[in-house]
């Protein structure tokens, strides 16, 4: 339970969020209050009571109103007889309060109206007209708006709801999910269930002398699986779940996620055993290096988890479980034993894990007695679990749009096209030269796979244009998952990159901005070989680059001076023209069936890998003949 210090601490919180509230209120009304008087208020010019006796004479003056303080006159307006309309409309003006005995009398002779100051309202009635109501009034209003903002931002609501937590709980059958809908993370799944385990039968486990791990951190790529993880325990603890995330914590106002957290443990204590489950934990959870992009309230916040995760009692049955693809930017204090005891890798499926996923995402879907997971599976080498949902429903998509009643082995290969390349752009005409130049291209990519040994077979070629920018492009399918590549292998897929750029020189003797993306590829696997594979001579196996965010877009970071980079430039330049030079001879070798492969293509448009054998089996025959 939290400590009396910390309850203290938070009724002083939101006492000073009531007085504050209070000041702000105050200040607005006495704003409205000046508001309202300068509206109301008519602007009147100062004069002396001789000027006001001299306008009496002159008849001047239309009405005299006799205040406590001072006399308000207003002269008459002046009636232009060439136009027809008063040319000057009640001009006020004001002057003191002189004992004058027969000013009464002046004012009837001059023709005038006199007035006197209506008697005021009591002065609770007054105060209770210009504070006690328009601070209701602001107060309430202010409290509405401040409701509804926090409910639409998951909050509970109200002007004093800021410090609470704003966690949602989930029972067993509100998520609908359990460990049968989660594939291709056995592991990580084996690591989840004997947590449940524990929180069900905790006996089992204290007879032997284990303790239940206070946390354990989902680790992953997106799209992997760690939120479906957490409500896949969700669907079998049969526990109160605590779902949020790390950003729910932080607040405008500081000491507030703080807060937050203190009331998230003390509930989560008083409904033990729960597991608390909190999505993207790196919001409040990132080091406390004390640089410029420093901030004091998610630092507090930090502060005050691992204060609570310290503090709790193991034992009670709460499980703390974060998610995060970043765990380098966590701080360490976090991530030591006692706090987060576990780590759990959600990393991206091999082989098996992908089928499986398929096989669960298919499973309401009607499929073709022609469809192949195991194939699917292996030409999305790669892809995360959401990834391969998306497939499953864009082959769908596209059975119905098909008007099929089934979804078949071509629906699925094309929703892969569609994930890698996206939709054919039909409405993208190419010049015939274009299509000719983008076709020897491809049939470049095609013929160095073939030519060379350490490759994977080609699974199609095509010169249909793609929605993300490829005019067309070869596409190559595994024969079987790889977990390794050797020197050889890269530098074949070097080769294979470059052949299309070669395959523009060799027929055409001209460069296009066809090959940038290739050229892209080429040159990181190049730089990859050189600075972390240790597979140059010339720096033998030294780590001169390091992955930064390997779990996002694993971005290379240097380990060397300057110098050192210059000359990785050179040894880089070096590989890329020996693999340019090799694409060029074997192209040369063989231009009969780069001609005949790139002619049929330019009247199909698409060919499938087969098809692409077989021309070139007969190209080779013809030139044996």
């Amino acid at each position: 339970m939290p400590s009396g210090n910390q309850q203290k601490n938070s009724n002083q919180n939101d006492v000073k969020m009531l007085i504050s509230f209070i000041i702000m209120a105050v200040i607005f009304t006495s704003i409205f209050n000046i508001f309202v008087s300068s509206i109301t208020m008519r602007r009147a010019t100062e004069i002396t009571y001789t000027q006001f006796l001299t306008m009496l004479e002159n008849k001047q003056v239309d009405t005299v109103e006799i205040q406590s303080d001072r006399l308000v006159i207003t002269e008459k307006p002046e009636q232009n007889n060439e136009v027809g309309f008063y040319t000057n409309i009640g001009k006020q003006y004001y002057t003191g309060i002189v004992n004058d005995p027969v000013l009464t009398d002046r004012i009837i002779k001059a023709g005038a109206t006199q007035y006197r100051e209506v008697q005021n309202n009591s002065p609770i009635i007054t105060f209770l007209a210009s504070w006690a109501l328009p601070f209701l009034l602001i107060y309430i209003i202010s409290g509405l708006i401040i409701r509804s903002v926090s409910k639409k931002m998951g909050g509970v609501g109200g002007p004093m709801s800021f410090g609470k937590n704003t966690a949602k709980i989930y029972a067993q059958k509100e998520t609908g999910i359990t460990f049968a809908d989660v594939a291709g993370q056995e592991e990580a799944k084996e690591s989840l269930r004997e947590i449940v385990d524990f929180l069900h039968q905790p006996e089992k486990y204290t007879e032997i002398g284990a303790k239940l791990p206070k946390g354990a951190l989902l680790v992953g790529p997106p799209g992997t699986g760690k939120t479906l993880l957490a409500k896949a325990v969700a669907g079998e603890a049969n526990v109160p779940f605590y779902s949020l995330s790390g950003s729910d914590f932080v607040e405008m106002f500081v000491g507030v996620g703080a807060s937050r957290v203190r009331d998230l443990f003390k509930q989560a204590l008083e409904n033990a055993p729960c597991i608390v489950f909190i999505d993207e934990i790196d919001a409040i959870g990132k080091s406390r290096d004390n640089q410029m992009g420093s901030n004091d309230e998610r630092e507090q916040t930090l502060n005050q988890l691992l204060s609570e995760m310290d503090g709790f009692d193991a034992s009670k049955g709460v499980v703390i479980l974060g998610a995060t693809n970043r765990p380098e930017v966590l701080d360490k204090a976090l991530l030591r034993p006692g706090r987060f005891d576990r780590r759990v890798i959600v990393d991206k499926p091999d082989l098996k894990g992908r089928e499986d996923i398929l096989k669960v995402h298919s499973k309401d879907v009607k499929l073709s007695n022609d469809v192949d997971l195991h194939q699917i599976a292996l030409g999305t080498s790669g892809a995360a679990g959401a990834d391969l949902a998306n497939i499953v429903n864009e082959a769908a998509l596209r059975a119905v749009r098909f008007g099929k009643d089934r979804v078949e082995q071509n629906d699925m290969m094309e929703a892969v096209e569609i994930i890698i390349a996206g939709q054919e752009k039909k409405d993208r005409i190419m010049t015939e030269s274009e299509r000719k130049i983008v076709a020897y291209h491809e049939v470049g990519h095609a013929l160095a796979t073939a030519l060379q040994k350490n490759t994977q077979p080609v699974q199609k070629i095509t010169i249909v244009p793609r929605t993300m920018g490829a005019l067309g492009y070869t596409m190559q399918m595994p024969e079987e998952e790889k977990y390794l590549m050797s020197k050889e292998e890269i530098l074949d897929q070097i080769t294979t990159y470059l052949a299309g750029r070669a395959a523009e020189e060799v027929i055409f003797h001209t460069a296009t901005t066809g090959a940038s993306n290739d050229i892209e590829k080429a040159t990181e696997l190049a730089r990859n070989m050189v600075a972390q594979y240790g597979m140059s001579e010339k720096f033998d196996m030294v780590g001169l680059e390091s992955i930064q965010n390997k779990y996002l877009d694993g971005r290379n970071v240097k380990n060397c001076a300057e110098t050192t980079s210059a000359e990785i430039d050179e040894e880089v330049l070096h590989i890329i023209k020996q693999c340019h030079k090799k694409a060029i001879e074997l192209l040369e070798q063989n231009q009969n069936a780069l001609h005949n492969i790139a002619k049929f293509l330019l009247e199909k448009e698409t060919i499938t890998g087969k098809e692409f054998m077989n021309l070139l089996e007969q190209s080779r025959e013809k030139e044996l003949i």
